[in-house]
Order: structure tokens, then sequence, then C-alpha cells
């Protein structure tokens, strides 16, 4: 058993996307704090309005996908495919740009406390080019379980074993078989589950501090800091004086080159070029062409 350590420690900064929503970004605030095949992780957390209100109004996207995980508030989703989900506190959306998408996602409250998170996971070079998809995922249908030492585990990707029960969440496979979980411990408490070796795994902390282990020692993780992990397959995590949440996240590197420009992502500048000539032509929605 090889337990992963903390590798690197990447502070969130504040930002501000869509129309106006302040954000807090780890992962991705500088291509140099990509971690293959995570693109981007954005927080946001406020309960003034002012901070959220407008949204984000239609946008385009191609050559990734997107997670977003709502702990409190709710927001409608709407794109261009037809689909309409109602992102409510406890449930998420998986939404597949592929070729391309365009969608909206705007806040259904005028008050209240918003909170949740947005997680960009690349495609293969493969796969940018496929159909676009999304998957609306009700709170019910995040399987979630209390654990032995007064915490809780919610499996929103891959698969978790506790005290020999299997909680399967309701995203499974692909290309980089990912791994999304949302673990909240009691103080003084500890976690400990294997990771599938040689994906990539972080840490996100944003309620109270956690301990990860780095050398013979142990390094805190402060809120809205992403903790990137060494390889191994097992993780050992452990919380101080005080009650503490984290996301788990993990998946397989895709070790191919990236090219950004805002909303698409793919791995050459010529196919980002083709991108920005098919939204301004209306052809990025358009169904591929057959062979």
């Amino acid at each position: 058993m090889k337990t992963r350590s903390l590798q690197q420690l990447i502070t969130s900064i504040p930002t501000t996307d869509g129309a106006g929503v302040r954000l807090s970004r780890s992962i991705g605030k500088t291509a140099s704090f990509r971690l293959d095949p995570f693109l981007m992780l954005d927080e946001f957390s406020s309960s003034n309005p002012d901070d959220y209100i407008a949204g984000f109004p239609d946008h385009p996207h191609r050559g990734f996908e997107t997670v977003t995980y709502m702990l409190d508030g709710s927001m409608l989703h709407r794109d261009h495919l037809g689909n309409q989900g109602q992102l409510m506190g406890g449930g998420a959306q998986w939404m597949t740009a592929g070729r391309g998408i365009i969608h909206s996602e705007i806040p259904q409250q005028e008050s209240g406390r918003m909170r949740g998170f947005q997680l960009w996971l690349n495609l293969p070079a493969k796969e940018k080019m496929k159909a676009a998809a999304y998957r609306d995922i009700r709170p019910e249908e995040i399987p979630e379980m209390d654990l032995p030492n007064g915490g809780k585990i919610r499996v929103i990707a891959g698969n978790a074993q506790i005290e020999g029960q299997a909680l399967a969440g309701p995203i499974q496979g692909g290309t980089t078989e990912p791994l999304f979980w949302d673990i909240r411990l009691p103080a003084m408490a500890s976690f400990a589950h294997a990771v599938p070796l040689g994906h990539t795994a972080f840490i996100y902390a944003y309620e109270g501090r956690v301990n990860i282990e780095q050398g013979t020692s142990q390094v805190t993780l402060m809120p809205q800091v992403a903790g990137e992990l060494s390889d191994g397959d097992h993780l050992a995590i452990n919380t101080l004086d005080q009650p503490a949440a984290f996301l788990l996240v993990a998946a397989k590197p895709l070790y191919e080159p990236v090219a950004q420009y805002g909303p698409f992502v793919m791995n050459t500048q010529d196919e980002i070029a083709q991108a920005i000539i098919d939204y301004q032509t209306g052809q990025l929605t358009s169904p591929a062409p057959r062979p």
C-alpha cells in the first residue's frame, strides 16, 4: 500500500465569471495550475444576491465536461438541445460539451445563500467532437452514507467502499474514470480509502481544516485551498479540533496538449480558431458531418 501525500497547495483567487458572479478559483487560475485532466475548479459562496443574481446567461463550450455540484441554493440549466434541469442544494449536473453546446445557468432565488462548485474535466482528443450531452442529477440520486466516526460521504462519481458497503455514484466510467466525493468529518476524526493508482487526485477543503501526510510530517489544508496529491493507492486524512468538509476528486490523466481560449478547450491553436469560427457562424452546435 502506498499512501498519497500532499504534493502542492493551490490557493484560490477571487474572480468573476458569467454576468458578474463572484467566485473563488483554485485549479486553473492560470494554465500552470491545471492538474491533468482537471482544467478548472470554482467555488461560489455568498448570501449577497448581488454576488450571484445575474448568473451565467447563454454561453458556449467545446471540448470538455463541466460538473456542477450545489450545496445551497437553486439554479436553472437550459441548453440549445432543449435540456432543462433545476439544480438544487445536494444535487449536481454533468454536462458534456463535446462538439459544442450553448447553455445558461440562472439563479432561481432573489435572496439567501448560493453555494457550490463547478469543475471542468478535459476530454481526450478522440472525444472532443462527440455529441453534446447533459445529465441532471437530483439530490436523492446521489448515494450517501454515515461514517462510523460520525461523518458522512456522498458519492457523485465513481465508487466507494465503506464498512463493506458499496456506494456507486450516478456517474460511472468514461475515459478518465472520475471520482467525485463530498466528505464531512467531525472534529478529531480520520478518513482513509483506496484511490486508483495512476489517477491524478486532489483534495479541496471548503469548511474547516484537514491534515494530510507529507513525508514524515503532516500539512494542514485550509479552506478554499486545493491540495494536489502524489501518486499512490491509498488516502489518509484527518481533522483537527473542528469539523471539516472537503471534496476528493480524482481521474486518469490524458497526457495530451491543452489549447484553451475561454470556453473552448482543444489540443491545438488551429482547433481553437476553428471553434471560434464555428461559434461565430452558428456551426458550433450543428451535428458533426458524416465521414
